[in-house]
């Protein structure tokens, strides 16, 4: 036995330990006497015995003060904690929060972990289904607010009762889900860039084309429930990474994402079969009563869901005691660009900061109009930025969903021109060749991974579209210099007739404004092409989205669907363009352009060239003549 083994040494080491007191008390209490808020963590308890994470900060002038609730899948802590500072101003500073409305509105701001994200239990789905067919449990996102809502007004004294739910993306989302079998305390709800289809034309597909990027964002949002595993990339360059990756099922079985419930589901579901059309939100809130005032945000450059809030606005609209509850209001931003400043599209100069504007003049007064005890007037049905000649527009509702009247025609020419309301060409057509191994980039390389520092994804619908207009694999008609302006609102319809050399293949529909060759005022936008609607079709999908089928080769073909809303005026002394191409990588997923039964799955083999022949005489774009609107 060694001397340090001895009972007599073992002793002196116990009292040596026994005068050490720990730096660290067993509980930590704040002084918060100069904060001018209380923050409280709490577990509220849901009807299946889960408890969901909620932070809770309550202005400490608080009396009689309505509730502003955020559902969220980001981090609760993280989005309440944006500053070191006692101030609920600094600390909501960021994603979702709007300070300046939020904070100085006097609001009490709750944001809670949804179930099995971050602080919260249960198991996380992606965009959890509703309770019925693809739910057989007892609880939903409609449920959980139910049951938040139910605790908050019972749990906070400071508080008039009444609750509004707010967020953008998949916050948004949850905003939404809140609007079946509402409580009764829920007054207004306002989903900003909401996921509403993921299919039909937001995160995840678009018209059948999968959004490859998002790949990222399914491994880092479902892979772990505190974003403790981290997409990753050998390869700066994201075109080359999902190049040398043939396939988006591939790569995400490279990453080990056979792991991950909502990967497999988009392997199982590459149609618009019924899982998708049970989810769709637009389709569910179309057959209930709307019975909490709504106002759906929509951004005109949105670059993750350009799809859902229109969707969902004509959806509602269609139904009259719907319309007594339903707002819009759609402005010249990105993903979520309303809650910040936004004086620029892009590189492009904006007259005024129109996300101050949207929160001031819009968003204020119709949160302050349902929470709040004073009489505030409420904003009109719809709110809507005319990009081009940048001002904003009040109406009673959107345009019609189908142009049957006052519509604006542009129709493409052999020639790569393109006429407005002129007579179509009897005959006549331009041709390019795709190549699934050179694809066209839809931002200038190198492709930065989505949430890089570095990367454009932010900005990616409004960058300039030269660098696609120089490439042969992409046809472009363009009409001359405008000498009158022309006014368009509304989603233009693609009637696109073209035969392809393959069996499968996609097209890529862009509308651009092409500013004059000098911009005196800002000399880097002479002659740049700024895209102001565009999306893509899947040709698989051309007559049936739940049945695809292959294109017969070499035999004329219509591919017709709708692009994004717009509303915008292409002014004197620019010209209106569009680009038609076949691929727009790695933003979508390559089409083999030979028919396989899954391209998640398709092998290297598969990918071919093929000769697109556009048949200029059939093809032309349908777009809404913008009427007169009160600015």
């Amino acid at each position: 036995m060694t001397a340090l083994s001895t009972p007599a040494f073992a002793q002196d080491h116990a009292a040596q330990n026994a005068d050490i007191a720990p730096d660290m008390p067993a509980k930590f209490t704040v002084n918060t006497d100069k904060f001018d808020f209380i923050r409280r963590d709490v577990m509220i308890p849901m009807r299946d015995g889960a408890k969901l994470h909620t932070v809770i900060l309550i202005p400490k002038s608080a009396h009689n003060a309505p509730i502003l609730l955020t559902r969220t899948p980001y981090n609760a802590t993280l989005m309440t904690s944006k500053a070191e500072s006692g101030t609920m101003r600094s600390v909501l500073q960021g994603y979702d929060n709007m300070p300046d409305v939020i904070a100085d509105g006097g609001y009490i701001r709750v944001v809670q972990d949804v179930r099995g994200k971050y602080g919260s239990e249960g198991q996380y789905v992606m965009n959890r289904p509703l309770i019925g067919a693809l739910n057989h449990t007892k609880v939903d996102h409609s449920t959980d607010t139910w049951d938040t809502i139910e605790w908050l007004v019972h749990n906070l004294p400071q508080s008039n009762g009444k609750v509004g739910i707010i967020g953008v993306s998949y916050d948004g989302y949850t905003s939404l889900t809140a609007l079946i079998n509402p409580h009764p305390a829920l007054k207004v709800s306002v989903p900003m860039n909401p996921m509403v289809d993921g299919w039909m034309g937001d995160d995840w597909f678009h018209n059948g084309a999968f959004r490859e990027e998002m790949l990222s964002y399914i491994y880092n949002q479902d892979a772990t429930a505190k974003k403790t595993a981290i997409w990753w990339g050998n390869q700066y360059d994201n075109y080359d990474l999902f190049l040398n990756s043939v396939s988006a099922g591939a790569l995400g079985k490279e990453r080990g994402m056979e792991q991950i419930g909502f990967f497999r589901q988009l392997l199982a579901h590459p149609a618009y079969d019924s899982w998708w059309q049970q989810q769709a939100m637009d389709h569910v809130l179309a057959d209930l009563p709307l019975k909490v005032p709504t106002l759906l945000v929509h951004s005109l450059w949105d670059q993750e869901d350009n799809y859902g809030a229109i969707a969902l606005y004509y959806a509602l609209k269609q139904k009259q005691a719907d319309q007594p509850n339903l707002w819009l209001a759609m402005g010249p931003w990105n993903h979520g660009g309303e809650i910040k400043e936004a004086s620029t599209l892009g590189p492009i100069k904006l007259p005024s900061d129109t996300g101050l504007y949207f929160r001031k003049k819009i968003l204020e007064p119709f949160l302050a109009h349902y929470l709040k005890d004073d009489a505030v007037a409420l904003p009109k049905r719809v709110s809507a930025y005319r990009s081009g000649s940048d001002d904003w527009e009040t109406r009673e509702a959107l345009p019609a969903w189908d142009c049957t009247k006052d519509c604006t025609t542009l129709h493409l020419t052999a020639k790569y021109q393109l006429a407005v309301n002129g007579a179509a060409e009897t005959s006549g057509s331009v041709s390019y060749l795709s190549d699934p191994a050179h694809p066209v980039p839809y931002v200038q390389r190198p492709v930065i991974t989505r949430g890089a520092a570095n990367s454009a994804w932010d900005n990616w619908l409004s960058t300039d579209q030269r660098n696609a207009a120089s490439r042969p694999d992409v046809a472009t008609f363009t009409t001359p210099v405008l000498t009158q302006p022309v006014a368009l609102d509304g989603q233009p319809l693609v009637h696109l007739t073209a035969t392809t050399s393959g069996t499968d293949g996609d097209f890529v529909v862009k509308l651009i404004d092409v500013y004059p060759d000098e911009v005196p005022e800002q000399r880097e936008l002479g002659g740049y092409q700024l895209m102001v609607s565009s999306d893509i079709l899947r040709g698989r999908y051309r007559k049936s989205f739940e049945h695809p089928e292959a294109i017969p080769a070499n035999q004329s073909q219509l591919y017709q669907f709708r692009l994004p809303i717009m509303n915008h005026t292409f002014l004197p002394g620019h010209r209106i363009m569009v680009q038609v191409q076949s691929s727009w990588f790695p933003l979508y997923d390559r089409n083999p352009q030979t028919y396989v039964s899954s391209i998640f799955t398709a092998p290297p083999e598969a990918y071919k060239p093929a000769t697109i022949t556009i048949d200029t005489a059939k093809s032309w774009l349908t777009v809404h003549t913008a009427a007169s609107a009160t600015p």
